[in-house]
């Protein structure tokens, strides 16, 4: 969340940095928020000071034989409205607190201004989209001519955007999970990690999931005990590691890294991307997550998003880098970088990485911090993530850009060593 100190001294610079976002702050109604609670935390703070005085005054008036009973009602009363006034105060910090959970994050200075995809501002290119001399096939034709991608059946189980993999294709897309955890282990520096897929609601408020994405979740409700959430990304688990705790700055750099299964409801994406597997309720994604010291956060967002691209270049997958414009960013981001990859196909490249600096933003939800060597003082620590890459979009961009005339598909070079030498499936 936002620093609450800018919405009390910038107010109306964080409203017009929001809007560059499309979110129109209420200015107005946290103008009158703070009015009241400052009313009130005046009040109460003079009648907190009048009730000492009147306490005190008590035990002088005992000593000298006086009628204490009615300064003994007047503080009786004071205790009363000192009561009504802090239940008061707690009812304007707790309605503060709830909008706070709803800002997004202000966009990096450095980040384009745009309203929406289309003003996203391209940073570079690497490969060549591949030309074909016969008629490309899309990955469900590709997939489903053996077999061994199985929409059907994978909806007989559980509906509509899901996809049942078999034989070789679920061979190759174990053999993508497990190459891009070992390139991000061994030569990025990455600790791999194995974490819950189900977490409790405090976890995703961290990340900035909930309050509000929460129909964008799978939710388990128990009697008796916390709801439990199917993960939408590993960024969730992965951040939260840090979450309540002060670091020693000599721990920073922390890299993580996890291959999961991801559940998104897809609410709002009704009508898109219905065929094949490029948006579906559950898919893989190895997840890339930093906490860094504040000042390393912009360097280290360009080592995250370069380890990412190195997983499609080691593929020899067209690619193109975009830096997002403030009306296309994510909830939590400052600044994000999406990989888009080339997918024949559809003759366009298409999202399979976003890699993003969330700055302090998710720290301060929760309060993950380190002690500042320098001051010796606890400071919130920035955090970035990024997917490097999501398995099933990445499937999709090997089957689609290594098919031949025949509709068998080669298997890139990188991955020979994880498909036993295989040169080519179908």
């Amino acid at each position: 969340m936002l620093d609450s100190k800018l919405l009390r001294t910038q107010l109306q610079d964080v409203a017009d940095r929001l809007a560059t976002r499309g979110y129109q702050l209420d200015v107005a109604r946290i103008e009158a928020l703070e009015a009241q609670r400052k009313t009130v935390q005046t009040r109460t703070e003079q009648l907190q000071a009048e009730r000492n005085a009147r306490s005190k005054s008590i035990g002088q008036a005992k000593q000298r034989g006086e009628d204490i009973a009615p300064l003994l009602a007047d503080v009786d009363r004071m205790a009363s409205e000192l009561d009504a006034g802090k239940q008061e105060l707690e009812g304007i910090q707790a309605e503060l607190d709830q909008l706070m959970l709803t800002l997004p994050n202000l966009p990096h200075e450095s980040v384009p201004v745009g309203k929406d995809e289309d003003e996203n501002v391209e940073v570079r290119r690497w490969g060549t989209p591949k030309s074909f001399d016969f008629p490309v096939q899309d990955h469900v034709a590709l997939g489903e001519q053996h077999g061994w991608l199985d929409f059907e059946t994978a909806a007989k189980l559980s509906g509509a955007r899901f996809a049942l993999m078999r034989g070789p294709i679920a061979r190759l897309h174990r053999a993508l999970a497990q190459f891009m955890i070992d390139l991000h282990t061994r030569e990025h520096g990455y600790e791999e990690a194995y974490t819950p897929y189900l977490v409790q609601a405090p976890a995703l408020q961290g990340t900035g999931q909930l309050p509000k994405f929460e129909e964008d979740l799978f939710k388990i409700t128990r009697e008796g005990e916390a709801d439990f959430y199917l993960i939408p990304t590993a960024e969730v688990s992965l951040t939260n590691i840090v979450a309540g705790e002060i670091l020693d700055a000599k721990q920073l750099p922390l890299k993580f890294v996890a291959h999961t299964p991801c559940f998104r409801s897809e609410a709002g994406a009704s009508g898109r991307d219905t065929r094949g597997m490029i948006r579906q309720h559950q898919f893989d994604k190895v997840e890339m997550v930093q906490i860094v010291e504040p000042d390393q956060s912009f360097e280290a967002l360009e080592s995250l998003t370069a380890n990412a691209e190195k997983v499609l270049q080691l593929l020899e997958l067209p690619y193109r880098v975009l830096a997002l414009c403030t009306g296309d960013m994510g909830f939590g981001a400052t600044k994000t970088y999406d990989l888009e990859v080339w997918v024949p196909s559809q003759d366009k490249y298409r999202e399979i990485s976003s890699c993003s600096n969330c700055g302090d933003f998710q720290a301060r939800r929760m309060q993950a911090r380190y002690r500042n060597p320098e001051t010796g003082k606890p400071e919130l620590v920035h955090t970035l993530n990024g997917s490097g890459l999501a398995v099933g979009r990445t499937l999709v961009a090997v089957l689609e850009n290594y098919q031949q005339a025949d509709g068998s598909v080669r298997v890139p070079k990188v991955l020979k060593p994880y498909m036993a030498g295989i040169e080519a499936i179908g």
